[in-house]
């Protein structure tokens, strides 16, 4: 017997697309986004959820509603799966961001791991606090399957630590609105079954987002 943890990155938002930093401002989804988290939920129906966790945030709550929707189970709001603090850069445009904190950005995109946000958060903050909670999951749910909903940075760094690379790999994990990522846990050891399935967005006809 296995443990399944499934991590799903919640749907498009305006804010995806118009590269504005997000962090801990609850902004919803937009259309686009309301179809893809229908399409995810859809996507692991026939595999029994017993518990579906999800960040607070509502974009994250609509994402896993969509996924609980087709499962036995209710939502759970989890804190310690929020989206990191981006402190003074959230609510502001990427090129705003790189013109007000150069040295900053250009830190976060050659080495992440360095970065502290600005009255923010760290990496290495958010994969404590997420990974203290994934410990937790499985003693509450040995060999059972569970969903945790989130968003880029936490999934990003979740799967960095269960791929077993640290956080300056950061960049090398791409997830999309709405993907889908699967591990299993068995034996003390992860297995990864994929990361960042997004097949089952093809129907809508668009191009996978930038990284954003």
């Amino acid at each position: 017997m296995a443990a399944k943890v499934y991590v799903v990155r919640h749907g498009q938002t305006a804010w995806n697309l118009e590269e504005v930093f997000r962090g801990r401002m609850d902004i919803p989804l937009d259309e686009t986004g309301k179809k893809e988290v229908h399409l995810a939920g859809e996507a692991i129906k026939d595999d029994a959820l017993h518990a579906i966790y999800s960040s607070p945030l509502s974009r994250s709550m609509e994402t896993a509603e969509n996924i609980a929707k087709f499962q036995n189970v209710e939502v759970t709001p989890l804190d310690a799966i929020i989206d990191i603090s981006y402190g003074e850069w959230e609510g502001v445009g990427r090129v705003e961001v790189q013109k007000k904190y150069p040295d900053l950005y250009d830190l976060w995109l050659k080495a992440p791991h360095k970065v502290t946000f600005p009255n923010g958060e760290s990496l290495e903050a958010v994969r404590v606090r997420t990974m203290g909670a994934i410990e937790n999951l499985l003693e509450k749910h040995p060999n059972e399957n569970i969903a945790l909903v989130a968003h880029r940075v936490p999934n990003k760094v979740i799967c960095c630590s269960l791929i077993g690379i640290d956080n300056s790999n950061f960049w090398r994990i791409q997830q999309d609105t709405a993907s889908t990522n699967l591990f299993k846990y068995k034996d003390g050891q992860w297995t990864i079954s994929y990361l960042n399935d997004t097949s089952y967005l093809k129907v809508l006809g668009k191009p996978a987002l930038s990284d954003f």
